[in-house]
């Protein structure tokens, strides 16, 4: 069995950025990636702004204002925010506010909590501000002609509205990485039919289907295929045609009602099989042939268990689709965090451990952790990488790495 980081490394090497990119709405790029660089086409913000509601001054103007001899000045002006601002008069004061335009020849914002209107309508300041108080200069968030998200950036909300920010109407992105996906398994069942004895729900098409869709996937979902070789080889030609990656769940043991594994091997090949991990050792990776394209589209088969399908997917299927799809960083952050537990005796093979976070900053662990108790993941804040054969002590500083960083 192959140690995991030997195993995602493998992947990773494997893995090679799908050709093509498209131009889509910034308003549609949510989870897309970047194929170039934006680039700033202007400053912002694009002038200087107040970042106070106040008075927009010449700092000169006010020297030597004190509570025993304020500096009165007129009121030239009023300056809303997307509103044109005229030059500052020497010796008068422009009413201003948030966000607004700073008047050429002003230096200075001073709130209007430190400035007093007087009855004839001029402005009283009993301080002399610093010069350059409350101003954004232009320019301060971005520069002109500065790459803000550089191609292999994954589209955030957050990335979304900075690009919107230098008004970018569209961006081009890489193409969607287009996955086919099938479950096998005569046992199972859809939500809404009858759950004769023996049978059970397939719970991991909703779960896949739904981590595909977070990713940005292009998914063609070929149902559940019955447990037999014919049909497991005939349904991988057809996902081979025109798909980046199949991916399968169940089937990839070694019994005999286990095909997917004998299945791929006639269809394509197998590189890689069992993985020293728990939960989730039965992971496969190989590819499938195209035809007579001479091309393979790439090929993952998941464990059936509920657990084990969700572990391999978020910590091998998800940087390899990442990687797919141009993105440059797909190593997800791992934090620090203490054992609030003991658990005496470690497993030979690498453990990830459900567990959450609890009020006093450290974690608990889920009482079960079977690959069968799908429970575990809906509590769980995230997974504990437990190297082999490492018993872990209450206290003890733990590898954990949150949902969060993997969904």
């Amino acid at each position: 069995m192959l140690a995991t980081a030997d195993a995602l490394a493998r992947l990773l090497d494997a893995a090679r950025q799908v050709e093509g990119r498209e131009r889509v709405g910034t308003l549609d790029a949510l989870n897309r990636v970047l194929a170039a660089d934006v680039t700033s086409p202007l400053d912002v913000p694009p002038m200087h702004t107040s970042s106070m509601d106040g008075y927009a001054v010449r700092a000169a103007d006010l020297a030597g204002a004190s509570e025993g001899a304020p500096v009165a000045l007129s009121v030239s002006q009023r300056i809303p925010a997307g509103h044109a601002a005229a030059p500052l008069a020497a010796g008068t004061a422009a009413r201003i506010f948030t966000g607004a335009t700073v008047p050429a020849g002003a230096d200075t914002v001073v709130m209007q909590e430190m400035a007093q209107v007087l009855d004839d309508g001029r402005v009283a300041f009993a301080q002399t501000p610093a010069e350059g108080e409350w101003i954004t200069r232009q320019g301060a968030d971005i520069e002109r002609d500065s790459v803000i998200l550089p191609a292999g950036t994954r589209l955030t909300p957050q990335a979304l509205g900075l690009a919107a920010s230098v008004g970018c109407a569209q961006l081009d992105v890489v193409r969607q990485v287009r996955v086919a996906i099938f479950f096998t398994g005569d046992e199972l069942r859809m939500p809404g039919e009858p759950l004769e004895p023996g049978a059970i729900y397939n719970s991991n098409r909703f779960t896949l289907r739904a981590l595909l869709a977070k990713l940005g996937c292009a998914v063609t979902d070929l149902g559940i295929v019955p447990d037999r070789l014919d049909a497991t080889r005939e349904t991988l030609r057809r996902a081979a045609i025109d798909h980046d990656l199949i991916l399968t769940c169940g089937g990839v043991s070694v019994g005999e009602e286990d095909h997917v594994k004998p299945a791929v091997e006639a269809e394509g090949r197998i590189s890689m099989w069992q993985i020293a991990m728990k939960p989730g050792k039965p992971l496969a990776f190989g590819a499938v042939r195209r035809g007579d394209e001479g091309s393979e589209a790439f090929f993952i088969g998941l464990p059936g268990n509920p657990v084990s399908s969700f572990c391999t997917f978020l910590l091998f299927v998800r940087p390899f689709l990442l990687r797919l799809a141009g993105v440059t960083n797909v190593t997800p952050r791992v934090y620090p965090m203490r054992a609030d537990f003991s658990q005496k005796k470690g497993d030979r093979r690498n453990e990830f451990l459900r567990a959450r976070l609890n009020e006093s900053g450290g974690l608990d662990l889920f009482a079960n952790q079977s690959s069968a108790v799908l429970t575990s993941t809906v509590w769980g804040d995230g997974l504990i990488d437990n190297p082999p054969n490492h018993a872990i002590s209450a206290g003890e500083i733990v590898r954990f790495i949150p949902f969060s960083e993997l969904i």
